[in-house]
């Protein structure tokens, strides 16, 4: 017998096993549907949300850079971040290489919805006072600082955000000061989605305020 029969012959004799759950699911076509009519009604709302957003950002037109406004807001899907589906809506965004401005709206099934204000590079360094100087606003509305060296990680774990109501002043200033970027969330349960519009609103307008006052 040949080397590739005797895998072939190993693979066909491995059995795939799966636990009474599974089969419960496996045989269920209705959780699947609902599921996914469950994301289709968040793309709907991101989609409204993202126009209410706008609004709100209109009347702020001369007190951010030209680009911002040039950007058009973007819905990203996805199914597998930490194995679970999510929905990111960047409004407004700058994404260019190491320079970055952008307020990023999530849904990450499971977890929560989270409002997160992200900076790198010039534009860090542009708004890098007025992060600092919001502390106790930030801290009064249940803000996060984030304090990984990952900017790209959106989770609300001990290795990733800090409560800022957990962080002393100087604490907090040493982080957004001493990174290279910097990223500011809020975090809504999912358990409140009756309130979650009024609420990511809110925190929006805290955010493009917090910028330009």
């Amino acid at each position: 017998m040949s080397n590739n029969e005797a895998n072939l012959f190993d693979m066909n004799d491995a059995k795939i096993r799966l636990s009474q759950k599974e089969m419960e699911l496996i045989t269920n076509a209705d959780w699947i549907l609902t599921k996914n009519a469950i994301l289709k009604k968040i793309d709907y709302f991101f989609s409204d949300l993202q126009i209410k957003q706008k609004e709100w950002l209109t009347q702020y037109h001369g007190q951010f850079p030209v680009e911002l406004f040039q950007s058009s807001p973007k819905i990203s899907k996805g199914e597998y971040y930490n194995g679970l589906p999510y929905r990111i809506l960047d409004f407004p965004k700058i994404f260019n290489h190491s320079e970055i401005l952008a307020v990023r709206t999530m849904f990450w099934w499971g977890h929560f919805f989270s409002i997160t204000i992200h900076l790198a590079g010039n534009y860090k360094t542009l708004y890098d006072k007025k992060i600092i100087t919001a502390y106790s606003l930030l801290k009064e509305s249940g803000f996060y600082c984030c304090i990984n060296e990952d900017q790209w990680e959106h989770h609300f774990e001990e290795a990733n955000y800090k409560l800022i109501e957990n962080l002393t002043e100087p604490e907090y200033e040493k982080i957004v000061s001493g990174n290279s970027f910097c990223k500011i969330a809020i975090k809504v349960p999912l358990q409140e989605f009756n309130i979650v519009e009024k609420t990511l609103l809110t925190s929006f307008k805290k955010i493009i305020k917090m910028l330009t006052d």
